[in-house]
């Protein structure tokens, strides 16, 4: 069995996807779009160029989203994406790269269980936390 985060966005799917290739490594092996699929008549016309399926590969794990039509999206709450980070420098590499223009809420520092541990809310309304053990 595996557990992999699934993601749902707004509108902006590509864009955090993008992003988060940047900040976290790994490899996008999909961003499908809903033109050009049986989807694409369920959606409005200016959403079909909008993100159908999108996957993101990191070593064994992967992140993977969509983007939801404006009717039916829901602000994402309740859930955090948890990083595990061995290396103190990487935890925060990473955690700076996340914050950019987000919300840090909680800083990146020494906690009694971890090296370093973090969480912040990143541009697209996802939140994240960052442990380094």
């Amino acid at each position: 069995m595996q557990l992999n985060p699934y993601l749902i966005f707004d509108g902006h799917c590509e864009a955090a996807f993008k992003f988060y290739q940047k900040c976290l490594g790994g490899n996008i092996v999909a961003m499908m779009t809903h033109e050009g699929t049986p989807a694409a008549d369920h959606v409005p016309a200016d959403w079909r160029k909008k993100i159908l399926h999108a996957c993101l590969n990191l070593g064994d794990f992967s992140l993977m989203a969509s983007d939801c039509p404006p009717d039916r999206f829901q602000k994402p709450q309740g859930f955090s994406v948890s990083l595990q980070i061995t290396d103190p420098a990487r935890a925060e590499t990473v955690f700076n790269a996340l914050a950019e223009n987000g919300n840090v809420t909680m800083p990146l520092e020494k906690t009694f269980w971890a090296q370093r541990f973090g969480m912040l809310v990143d541009q697209y309304g996802i939140p994240w936390m960052v442990n380094c053990t």
